[in-house]
């Protein structure tokens, strides 16, 4: 199983804070990205921003690295800071 947090803006736009997902064949950031986006199609105009940002276990990872069963996966819009 894998924990998705969706943190910030994005959790209010996609109207959920996080989703457990089964990790057969979600073995990296992009797999899980497509899943999410065939399960929630509305979820593609803010899945497929280039400046969202991810973290696996609350490090940062880009968008190919890998996952596996266990991984908390958090994705979150650009943080600023002033």
């Amino acid at each position: 199983m894998i924990r998705v947090v969706f943190l910030a803006q994005l959790r209010e736009q996609l109207k959920t804070e996080e989703v457990l997902i089964q990790a057969a064949g979600i073995d990296s950031i992009a797999l899980l990205k497509q899943y999410l986006i065939l399960q929630n199609p509305e979820w593609e105009k803010f899945l497929c921003n280039s400046k969202l940002l991810v973290a696996i276990n609350h490090a940062y990872a880009k968008g190919d690295a890998a996952i596996r069963p266990g991984d908390e996966v958090a994705f979150f819009p650009p943080v600023t800071g002033g």
